[in-house]
């Protein structure tokens, strides 16, 4: 069992930055691909960003590239999402996930992974 916290979300201005934290529990959370979602009112959730288990391989979605980071603490215990440039269309709560999705495109599908945060509220304002 992995439980998941996310933190770091607020409201920002436009061009602003932000880093969310994923806070895990659970001794198998090292063994986890961890992801990044967003969610914005009336739309489906959408792939933000993820990382391998060991930390060499890093995917994001095209509109964030670039932009944003993604990367774990050496024991695997906190995820992180540094966000720069942010822009209005970036508001949205933003979930963490854990998963072993074993294709690349995978990495990218919600379904690829088991747990989940309750997410954190990020608003960029223009």
């Amino acid at each position: 069992q992995v439980q998941l916290v996310e933190s770091g979300g607020g409201l920002v201005q436009a061009g602003g930055s932000l880093r969310l934290s994923c806070a895990a529990s659970g001794r198998t959370f090292s063994s986890y691909t961890m992801g990044w979602f967003r969610q914005a009112p009336g739309k489906e959730r959408e792939f933000v960003a993820a990382i391998g288990w060991n930390m060499r391989s890093t995917y994001y979605a095209d509109s964030v590239k670039g932009r944003f980071t993604i990367s774990r603490d050496s024991a695997k215990t906190t995820g992180y999402l540094q966000m720069n440039s942010l822009k209005p269309e970036d508001t949205a709560v933003y979930h963490c996930a854990a998963g072993r999705p074993t294709t690349a495109q995978a990495m990218g599908a919600a379904n690829s992974y088991f747990y989940w945060g309750q997410g954190t509220q990020v608003t960029v304002s223009s």
